[in-house]
């Protein structure tokens, strides 16, 4: 499945987006984390950013329920300014 990155987390990942093993979205988001290990800005960036899976926010719901399917995206929002 496919992880797109935007705006702060993008500069810190150092790409634009990448491909990762689907699974719970907790599963995907470690996999992320331990890829960009060597960013000091990833892990916390990445704690501010909204995650949409398949374009529906995920919200406040608890990672471990989230499955992110084969073919899915997930996308990461850091804030940002502006409309």
């Amino acid at each position: 499945m496919q992880v797109r990155y935007w705006a702060a987390i993008r500069a810190a990942a150092q790409c634009a987006d990448e491909w990762v093993p689907a699974g719970s979205l907790a599963l995907v988001l470690s996999e992320i984390r331990g890829r960009h290990a060597h960013s000091s800005r990833f892990v916390p960036v990445l704690a501010i950013c909204s995650v949409l899976v398949d374009e529906m926010p995920v919200g406040a719901r608890p990672h471990d329920d989230v499955d992110v399917a084969p073919g899915s995206t997930v996308d990461l929002l850091p804030p940002f300014a502006g409309g």
